[in-house]
């Protein structure tokens, strides 16, 4: 069993794996799918209507913090990524809030899918003031891009799974060589 991910940042590993690229289905694949996910995960209220235009933009910004995970496990940033990001950062009206204890937090402002982003966001931004962010990553294999914490001491973990697409990756190296 492996270790699970800590805090916040199992939110959004378990927000970017509502689409499984190898079996190609989504979680997210209709609104009232979104709204039932979102509610389970106390991003929305229960009952809390999406329409078609909030899953497109939800799909976008899921795919952009894919993409970062990417990058952080050394893949190439798709350059479409910060600026999905920060147009979603910008609808939910981030903004610091200091609560009764004199803790800052980035809190949104807006309602909505926008402060669905804003609450994924604020995460994101405190992953990565306190160092955690860089562990999180993403499967480099084609067709996984599963998203995964590295708990590995040296942060150098790749595979979302050494059984299945590290297994993969080294029969595909061992074919190449011809041996």
């Amino acid at each position: 069993m492996s270790t699970p991910t800590p805090d916040e940042l199992a939110l959004i590993e378990a927000f970017v794996n509502t689409s499984d690229l190898e079996d190609d289905e989504d979680v997210l694949s209709i609104p009232a799918a979104l709204s039932d996910w979102l509610a389970a995960h106390e991003l929305a209220e229960p009952g809390e209507a999406f329409d078609h235009e909030d899953l497109a933009r939800v799909i976008a910004v899921r795919e952009a913090l894919r993409a970062l995970l990417l990058a952080n496990n050394d893949d190439a940033l798709d350059p479409a990524a910060p600026a999905t990001l920060s147009a979603a950062a910008d609808r939910a009206r981030l903004t610091v809030a200091v609560d009764a204890d004199g803790r800052a937090r980035i809190e949104p402002r807006a309602a909505g899918i926008d402060r669905v982003f804003g609450r994924l966001l604020g995460i994101v931004a405190r992953a990565q003031s306190d160092g955690t962010w860089a562990r999180m990553k993403a499967c480099p294999w084609h067709t996984c891009h599963v998203a995964f914490y590295d708990h590995s001491r040296n942060r150098s973990r790749t595979w979302c799974s050494m059984a299945v697409c590290g297994n993969r990756a080294k029969a595909r190296t061992y074919r190449r060589r011809g041996v």
